[in-house]
């Protein structure tokens, strides 16, 4: 409480509509913002449509300044990430809110409280709702619009989170190459020994095949889960999340900017994954409810869309540093090129990352955003 402002839980499909719909008030006029498909965001929060809240739970808030929507944030407890990680961590995700260090403040703690008496000793976000969907608060590169899956807010939320005692536990980077101006100038040196160090080791890439897309599923799943497991934060997608996350992709997806790479033997090793930025087409067609005209609006301006987001990229532990990483990222900007595209963004890239870093920036990269993921003991 503060004066006449309040926090309240969303208990009913009114209240959860409501903290939906409030960016759309909360960024009217702002040119960066890209506006989600209503539908698509009461999906996230839907158990039965995500099925990440098989091993999650959550408490969504609203905050009032007496009858005035003025901010929101979600609660999460990830219980797959307390037991891979050994934590005892609670999340905070979707926070929106008005430049107010009061109402940031109550929401934060409204966070907090339900997350303490969940038996949690650590907060850390935003997870919207988790390490593998959007992730972090921008810190830097307000002046355009992020690519799909990444996030956005206004410059003022950083300052209102230190405010609430809250420190950095990691930053995220993205990457951004002007296509035909980096392949030009990509070292030519590295490429060949790329490829010379993968044939040397029996490694060779191909392209996802969308007539045994079940399969190559399969083989990403089972890279990404290895590729991953010991980076900060990772958490493996289960069987459910991996199936969903395919099938919200699939019909989105360019198959010539999807790269596995295998041994001799077929054994999957690596995995690229790059996916046409939406976002273009959502901040253009406006977002909001699919029907009567929102997504027949989406699908006509999907078809410019001129850049796209490498958002998965890496290799098995003992297949590092081979030379794949380089093939993954000359072969994605040569296919991209070949059809449209212009821009291509790396993200997210953890700072602590080096190796991919000093790559991608090798091969002319330009870092141009930072995310910031917070945490605060309880």
């Amino acid at each position: 409480m503060n004066g006449d402002l309040h926090i309240e839980p969303v208990t009913d499909k009114r209240g959860l509509l409501e903290f939906v719909k409030f960016p759309f008030k909360l960024y009217r006029g702002d040119p960066n913002w890209v506006p989600p498909l209503i539908e698509e965001r009461l999906d996230v929060f839907n158990p039965k449509k995500n099925p990440f809240w098989e091993h999650s739970r959550c408490q969504l808030f609203l905050a009032r300044r007496a009858s005035e929507l003025v901010g929101t944030v979600a609660a999460v407890v990830n219980d797959n990430h307390n037991t891979t990680h050994n934590e005892k961590m609670g999340s905070f995700g979707f926070l929106e809110t008005i430049n107010d260090p009061a109402v940031a403040a109550a929401l934060l703690d409204a966070a907090e409280t339900w997350v303490k008496a969940q038996g949690m000793t650590l907060i850390r976000g935003p997870l919207n709702p988790s390490v593998n969907d959007e992730i972090g608060t921008l810190i830097d590169g307000f002046n355009e619009s992020p690519i799909v899956m990444m996030t956005y807010n206004p410059s003022y939320v950083p300052a209102l989170i230190e405010g609430c005692g809250y420190t950095k536990a990691m930053d995220l980077f993205a990457w951004i190459y002007n296509i035909e101006e980096d392949l030009r100038n990509a070292p030519e040196k590295l490429a060949r020994v790329s490829e010379k160090a993968m044939q040397k080791q029996g490694i060779h890439i191909r392209k996802v095949d969308m007539r045994h897309f079940d399969r190559d599923v399969a083989l990403v799943k089972q890279v990404y889960n290895t590729a991953w497991e010991r980076n900060w934060g990772a958490v493996p997608l289960t069987d459910h999340e991996t199936d969903h996350l395919a099938a919200s992709l699939k019909p989105t997806i360019d198959p010539n900017l999807i790269f596995i790479a295998e041994t001799a033997d077929g054994k999957p090793v690596g995995v690229s994954l790059t996916v046409p930025d939406l976002h273009q087409a959502l901040k253009r067609s406006g977002g909001g409810h699919y029907f009567p005209f929102g997504l027949l609006k989406f699908l006509w301006h999907r078809r410019h869309i001129d850049q796209c987001r490498l958002m998965i990229m890496g290799m098995v532990e003992e297949y590092r540093g081979r030379g794949a990483d380089a093939v993954f990222y000359l072969e994605t900007a040569k296919e991209a090129l070949k059809r449209g595209y212009r821009r291509l963004e790396g993200s997210w890239i953890l700072e602590s990352n080096t190796m991919m870093n000093q790559i991608i920036e090798r091969l002319g990269g330009k870092k141009y955003k930072t995310y910031r993921v917070y945490e605060k003991q309880l």
